[in-house]
């Protein structure tokens, strides 16, 4: 078994990231994911390679969102390419595309026209802000639909700041990751129904709901939300702090009177807990700037792996270290936790990000490292009914690249 989606085929037609996203995690989940990409240059997503710079030997953030799948190599500007896309998704159980709506239709592959020649197809779409309104056809990456228009990056701005830059396809990868959930929805829904239908997300739609908390209490008392100081946080036992050694690490005591009696205890200072400036929420949020001054102080006097064994004799002393990449890729818990993929890759293997989902009954295996550019195409044709003189022939014409 090859995961719970073993036997669900899927077309992607998808650049960048977010479509490519969504497919890759279908591809995770057991699914057969034949990637249309054009002639000479493929998904522009294979040109990362160029710009993390120099002469890189691998391309890390394509091979993540295109492992387990096939390519092939269609001009669509051509006829009897598109009639070949048109086969391939009328054989698929699932259409995926994160093109624009506009240019989707002009190639005959807009929802209306794909669900009437297959009704039993799952037509998803990921747009970059939906697909209505004034700007369902409006070019955008991740940073603009995701991160600024939906109030991300304002909201994470500390009063005065600069915005802060969001780190590489983290809106992509989370609206491929919504999408591949509502493709799967779609395909439970179809066994019932027998018919298919149209499932869609946008860039935006995951940036607003990335933000729901914030939003919900704008929506709800018409106030906005901004990030804080960690020098006035008004509950200081949800915070960061630096150890002795200079690494820091992140205190989540969310619950006040809860957390914050363990905490005392930790730095050596029980008396805190009688102090009136500290004995209730209120206080210590009036005073916090004093409190995480102390705090400071304390935790200024011990490298973080001292303060690790002593916080471990609080069974409610909730914290966790900042990370950097490195520290993550060689936790333990990462790599227990499902974290990290070991994928084929010829005699060898290459370990990758997993995506995040596990499914016990039905375990899903890892099957190979993403395609060259058309590295499929003719097996693909083949399984079409088109003969070597045929492929040679829809070569020659240009239909292939």
């Amino acid at each position: 078994m090859a995961g719970p989606l073993e036997g669900v085929k899927v077309v992607e037609l998808g650049v960048w990231v977010a479509g490519p996203a969504a497919g890759g995690v279908l591809g995770d989940w057991g699914a057969d994911v034949i990637k249309i990409e054009p002639p000479v240059t493929g998904d522009p997503a294979r040109s990362f390679q160029r710009m993390l710079g120099g002469d890189l030997p691998f391309n890390p953030p394509f091979e993540m969102d295109n492992r387990n799948k096939r390519s092939v190599v269609l001009d669509l500007a051509r006829p009897e390419a598109r009639e070949i896309a048109l086969e391939l998704i009328d054989r698929a159980d699932v259409f995926l595309s994160n093109v624009r709506l506009a240019s989707l239709e002009r190639l005959g592959l807009d929802a209306a026209t794909l669900l009437e020649r297959n009704p039993r197809l799952i037509y998803a779409a990921l747009t970059g802000y939906g697909m209505d309104g004034p700007d369902r056809d409006r070019a955008a990456y991740d940073i603009a639909a995701f991160w600024a228009r939906s109030g991300l990056a304002w909201a994470l701005t500390p009063q005065g700041a600069d915005p802060p830059f969001q780190r590489g396809g983290m809106g992509d990868h989370g609206a491929g990751m919504v999408t591949a959930g509502a493709i799967s929805a779609a395909l439970f829904a179809r066994e019932r129904s027998g018919k298919g239908q149209v499932v869609a997300t946008s860039l935006l739609r995951q940036g607003v709901y990335t933000l729901s908390f914030d939003l919900a209490i704008t929506l709800r008392l018409g106030v906005g939300v901004q990030s804080g100081k960690r020098e006035t946080m008004g509950n200081p036992t949800v915070n960061n702090y630096v150890a002795g050694d200079g690494r820091r690490f992140w205190i989540v005591g969310l619950e006040g009177d809860r957390h914050w009696p363990p905490l005392a205890r930790c730095v050596g200072h029980p008396e805190w807990l009688e102090d009136p400036r500290f004995a209730d929420a209120g206080a210590r949020a009036k005073h916090a700037a004093e409190l995480i001054g102390l705090l400071d102080e304390a935790f200024a006097t011990r490298p973080l792996d001292a303060w690790a064994e002593i916080f471990a004799t609080e069974p409610d002393m909730f914290w966790a270290p900042v990370q950097s990449l490195t520290e993550v890729v060689n936790d333990p818990q990462v790599r227990a936790g499902g974290g990290l993929l070991d994928v084929p890759d010829g005699p060898t293997t290459t370990t990758l990000p997993n995506s995040p989902a596990d499914f016990l009954g039905t375990p899903c295996e890892p099957r190979a490292m993403a395609p060259e550019l058309g590295q499929h195409t003719d097996e693909i044709l083949g399984e079409l009914g088109r003969g070597a003189d045929q492929i040679a022939a829809l070569r020659g014409s240009g239909a292939l690249g």
